[in-house]
């Protein structure tokens, strides 16, 4: 499959590691990803997240994913609604992480230390889901190749931390199909 990756993706594929929670056996996932695919430049869904305006605030989806990731993988959104059956994670991460130290609840820096390097990265099952994801999107568009814009079409597709980041930052499916759909029209004039 990864022979079917463009350019771009291939890139996202590769910068995805550098932002695991720490160097070495930090895991890849939808979090990792969407910040590789902010890093691109110039391509589909690098540029689609540029003009749905997520470039500028890249400080707070870093925020954003940061925070899921102390809390286990619970976003916002999540964290609201155990608010609204009385149940507060911000108390109960405090509450663990002074039993048993900071990042006690990041699943990333729990993972088993790996032997060898990869040049791919110890991807998750989370990021192998949207790898996997972006190929059904990319033959469902009609496209023969799997780039940054597939990437990202699978992040948003289904409920994951990467939609749920973008949902809180104004940016859902629909936005980033119609942002790409403009990107094809304007390129084929």
């Amino acid at each position: 499959m990864f022979e079917r990756f463009t350019a771009s993706a291939r890139d996202v594929v590769r910068g995805a590691p550098a932002y695991a929670a720490r160097p070495g056996p930090g895991t890849v996932g939808e979090g990792e990803l969407l910040l590789a695919l902010l890093d691109g430049n110039g391509s589909p869904g690098a540029e689609a997240l540029g003009a749905l305006g997520v470039r500028e605030r890249r400080a707070s989806v870093e925020d954003a994913l940061r925070q899921a990731r102390r809390r286990g993988g619970l976003t916002n959104s999540d964290a609201e609604a155990l608010a609204g059956l009385g149940i507060d994670v911000a108390e109960i991460v405090s509450r663990v992480e002074r039993e048993h130290g900071p990042g006690a609840f990041d699943t990333a820096s729990r993972q088993p230390a790996r032997r060898g390097r990869s040049l791919r990265g110890p991807f998750g099952p989370e990021a192998k889901a949207v790898l996997e994801r972006s190929l059904r999107v990319a033959l469902g568009r009609g496209d023969k190749h799997i780039g940054d814009e597939h990437l990202l079409l699978a992040m948003v597709a289904k409920p994951g931390l990467a939609a749920s980041v973008l949902a809180e930052h104004g940016v859902t499916h629909a936005d980033v199909v119609q942002a790409l759909d403009r990107q094809k029209q304007a390129g084929a004039r």
